[in-house]
């Protein structure tokens, strides 16, 4: 298992039909391209608090 050290915050705008706007600097850092397909995980503390953690699975070789 893998543990992840926050390296920055930063907002994401909510737009019609609840679609998610990522920055510009996000996605290139996080090497988020066109037609990139992210899995979102929905966690919740035991006091109710819910937060979504997104990730990009890694590209084969021949992309």
């Amino acid at each position: 298992m893998a543990i992840y050290r926050t390296l920055y915050y930063g907002d994401v705008t909510v737009g019609t039909g609840g679609r998610l706007t990522i920055p510009l600097g996000i996605r290139s850092d996080c090497g988020i391209r066109k037609g990139d397909t992210l899995t979102v995980r929905v966690e919740e503390t035991p006091k109710g608090t819910r937060q979504l953690v997104m990730w990009r699975n890694e590209r084969g070789a021949e992309e």
